[in-house]
This record gives C-alpha cells, structure tokens and sequence, in this order.
C-alpha cells in the first residue's frame, strides 16, 4: 500500500495536485472568523484607518514647518565697468549680498500653537476613525450572524412545511382529505423555498459588506463564529451622557480645530507687525571696496490685512457653531439609541419570559389536533406560520438590541463589555 503510494506521488502531474492540494486544504478547511480577529484584520488592513494614520503624520510634519525659520537669501553679481573719464579706471566688478528675514516671537508663536492644535485634531480623528471602524465592524459581524440565523430559520420553515405537504398528498391521494388543502400547502412550501433563498442570499450580501470593511483577502464563503451576546445591563442615561462628553474623539477634533482658528487669527494679526530683514553685502570694485550693513521693514500703509484677520475671526465663528452643534447631535444620537435600546430589551424580555414558549405549544396543540382529524390544514399552516414569525421577530429583537448597545458604545467611546446593571 505504502509502495503504490509513493509510485502514485512519483508521476509529475499527480504531484502537482497533491501541492495544489494542500495548499488550498487550509483555506477549504479554515476556522470560522471571529470578531476579535475581524477587529485585529480592520486595524491591519482598513483603508479608512490607514487614511487617518496619513492625516495623523501629515499634522505631525505641519509642526515642524510652523518651528522652521525662514532661509536666508544670497545673491551674488559681477560686471565690467566702464569709466565715463579719460584717466579712470575699467576692470571687473563683484559683488555680494546675504539677507535673512527675522520673525517675531508672537507670529512664530501663533503658527506653532496652530500646528499643535493640529496634532491634538490628527490624534482625535484617528481616534474616531478607529472607533467608527470598530464599530461598524461589529455591526457587520453581527449583521453576518443574523442573516445565519435567518437562513437556518428559513431551512428549517422550509424543511418542516415539505413533511406537511408530504402528509397532505398521503392524505388527498387515499381521499382522507380534500383536495384544495394540498394546493394551500404546495402555495405555502413553494414560499418557503423562496424565502430560504432570499435568506441565502442575504448572508451572502453580508459577508460581503463585512469583508469590504475589514480590507483584508478572505475566502469566498467564509463563516464567523458565532459570539455570545453584548451584555444587555447600562448605567443610566446621565452617566452616559458624561461619558460621551469626557471621552468622544468628535468633541476632542472640534474643540482642537476651535484653537486651530482662533492661533490663525493670532498668527494674522501677528503678520500685520513688520518682519524685519537684516542685508549685508559687500562690493569690489576696481577703485574701492564697500560693505554695507542694511535694514528692512515693510511699512504697514496700504495692506493692513483686515481681509486675512477678517476671515480668520469668521473661521473661529465658524468652528465653534460647529462644535456646538456636534455637541447637541452627539447627545441627540445618545438618546436615540438608548430609546431604541429600552423597546429592544422589552421586546427580548418578552419574548423570553413566556411568548415564544406559547408559540411552540400553540404549534404542537395544532399539529396533534391535525393529526387526529381535530383541525384542518389551514389551522395547522396558521400555528406553524404564527411559530415562524414570532421566531423571526425574536431574533430581530436579540440583533436589535445589540446594535443599539454598539451604538451606543460608539457614542459613549468605551467598551460596554463587562458593564454591570
């Protein structure tokens, strides 16, 4: 056996595809995602975080333009000279000149504080794009596990309504049962197979949105694994509140790019006041040398900047309106997913505490009660479609509540996981 083997592995083309062979084994037989690793992928692969990292160092880079001094200026120039006359003296003449512009502390002041503004704006939009990529991650992945569970609901809806159209036909073909109930329960099979579809497709749109989110190559068809739910337990809306006005990185970027504006402003008025040059220069020619030791100043007569000043005080305006309203909209939002969090944990309390527990008895009291010539089809296609929709309300109840809880983490930018009631 071990001898035909290794013939077998000798043929060229058959070696080919025992390598071909193995490589594809991992992928064809690859652990299913989980969210921790999907997150891991995001940081390491999402374009969007990668844009915000470059918008980081480029904030980075504008600090070290605001702290350099201007380049001094050389000019260097030679000519021939012709004397006017008869006695003086023609030859070659050369000279050089050297300026270096100085800035005053105030503008060089007002330029740095606006660069460091800058940073502390790179560092909370870097923040806020890694939160908004966390965050919708999630709701990608959950969003995957939902659509599962669907297609799973879907094939077994569809699984369970063919063994009743199987029963029916017995029953029509040996005249026990009338002839229209096998066409309502064909009616009914052929919908569930077309909602099985449906759901099959809808986890694979799925997929496909998170696998664009995360950036990263994944197999085709790859699964997740399933995670245990967000616990459903938050301190109160107050509380939340504050954490939302402590830490989110959207309140950080518009509070720096208010300072941002309000150091333009400075640095305009600070542009006003003459910047001083200092010139020296020096001149051969052949009858003498010369050195010259020279000052300039702009005088502030015509241009005053009150344009550039002007426009800068707009720009503070501005910034601050903005970051009052993204205040008002943050606290907004909070309100809105903290409601939609209430009506969801109702909604899964009552599921949980008897509804769907009355479902699946209804279900059986109508399928015994068929079973024995008590209930017709349409009584039992009735319990069965009740028990079906009060299982898909459920598990858009339980998905419900996790994406206001991961709304609600965006907005709060902390971690509910481990949160205690």
């Amino acid at each position: 056996m071990t001898s035909h083997f290794i013939r077998q592995i000798r043929s060229p083309a058959r070696a080919w595809l025992l390598a071909l062979a193995v490589i594809a084994a991992p992928i064809a037989n690859a652990e299913p995602i989980t969210l921790k690793e999907a997150l891991r992928l995001t940081a390491a692969h999402s374009p969007a975080l990668t844009a915000a990292e470059a918008q980081e160092r480029g904030a980075q880079a504008a600090l070290n333009t605001a702290r350099a001094y201007p380049n001094p200026e050389m000019e260097l120039a030679s000519g021939i000279s012709r004397p006017r006359q008869i006695g003086g003296t023609s030859g070659r003449n050369e000279s050089m000149g050297l300026s270096q512009q100085f800035e005053l502390p105030s503008l060089r002041a007002a330029r740095r504080q606006g660069a460091e503004a800058g940073i502390a704006s790179g560092a909370a939009a870097l923040g806020d794009a890694r939160l908004n990529q966390h965050s919708v991650v999630k709701q990608a992945f959950f969003d995957v596990l939902r659509r599962q569970e669907e297609a799973g609901l879907a094939a077994e809806n569809h699984t369970l309504l063919l063994q009743i159209r199987n029963r029916v036909k017995i029953k029509v073909e040996v005249g026990e049962s009338p002839r229209y109930e096998l066409v309502k329960s064909e009616a009914e099979t052929l919908a569930a197979e077309s909602a099985a579809r449906s759901a099959e497709l809808r986890v694979t749109q799925a997929r496909d949105r998170l696998r664009a989110l995360i950036g990263a190559p994944l197999a085709e068809n790859f699964e997740v694994a399933a995670e245990p739910p967000l616990p459903a337990n938050l301190p109160e809306l107050d509380e939340l509140r504050r954490d939302l006005l402590a830490r989110q990185p959207l309140l950080k970027v518009a509070e720096a790019e208010t300072r941002r504006a309000q150091a333009r402003v400075e640095q305009e008025r600070a542009t006003r006041l003459p910047q001083p040059t200092i010139k020296l220069s020096t001149e051969r020619d052949p009858d003498m040398n010369q050195w010259r030791v020279g000052l300039v100043l702009p005088l502030p007569l015509w241009n005053r900047r009150e344009g550039p000043i002007g426009e800068a005080v707009a720009a503070v305006h501005r910034a601050e309106a903005e970051a009052r309203q993204i205040h008002l909209g943050l606290l907004a939002d909070l309100d809105q997913a903290y409601g939609r969090y209430q009506i969801a944990k109702r909604q899964v309390q009552t599921f949980e505490s008897g509804l769907m527990k009355e479902a699946e008895n209804a279900m059986k009291v109508a399928e015994a009660a068929y079973r024995f010539g008590e209930r017709g089809i349409l009584d039992y296609l009735d319990a069965q479609r009740v028990l079906r929709t009060t299982r898909v309300d459920f598990l858009n109840a339980r998905y419900e509540l996790q994406t206001a809880l991961i709304e609600i983490e965006r907005l709060r930018a902390t971690p509910i996981t481990g949160e205690t009631p």
